[in-house]
């Protein structure tokens, strides 16, 4: 099998459907040498959670398309894969209510990451689902997995997988971001 592509299962659901491929049509990396901190992203505050998950799709996306937004009727999925989601907002709320204090309203909006996901969406003009997971195994196979299976139901065309995980110690966070199409069926 070449590196860009995925194996799947020839069981599918249950419902033996061949194995279908996935190709990966273009892949990013936050950070890549020269990168500092990835731009901030109006109405998300305090964490580097949704600005790096935009800076990957961003570039992703740019790879394979150029500049946004995409005709109508791309039927482009996005796929956001976090087993912790957004760790610092999450601390920052936390330690917030702890000494009684007054949450800001942006951190509801954001607490979510669909948010960010949907915030990708609307500004590429993706119009496919969008799906939020948080992984039990491996990230890039569970997400690979969902992406797949939109592809294989109809759903999409193309899929935006984002993979972001942060460091509980504060650390910049790293994300990837591939995006999927079919292969060839079997």
């Amino acid at each position: 099998m070449s590196p860009t592509t995925t194996a799947r299962s020839p069981e599918r659901g249950g419902r033996g459907a061949p194995e279908e491929r996935v190709r990966v049509l273009a892949e990013a990396r936050w950070p890549e040498p020269g990168d500092g901190v990835a731009p901030g992203v109006p109405g998300f505050v305090h964490s580097d959670f949704a600005p790096v998950v935009v800076a990957v799709a961003e570039r992703c996306l740019g790879r394979a398309h150029g500049a946004p937004p995409l005709p109508a009727g791309n039927r482009t999925a996005v796929v956001l894969v976090s087993a912790s989601g957004d760790r610092a907002s999450a601390g920052h709320v936390r330690a917030t209510v702890v000494a009684g204090g007054r949450v800001g309203p942006l951190f509801f909006f954001q607490s979510v990451p669909n948010s960010v996901a949907g915030h990708v969406a609307a500004r590429w003009g993706l119009d496919g689902p969008v799906v939020c997971l948080s992984p039990t195994g491996d990230p890039r196979a569970e997400g690979t997995a969902e992406a797949d299976l939109l592809l294989y139901d109809g759903d999409a065309d193309q899929a935006l997988l984002v993979l972001i995980e942060q460091a509980p110690d504060g650390t910049p966070s790293e994300a990837v971001a591939v995006l999927l199409g079919e292969g060839t069926r079997q």
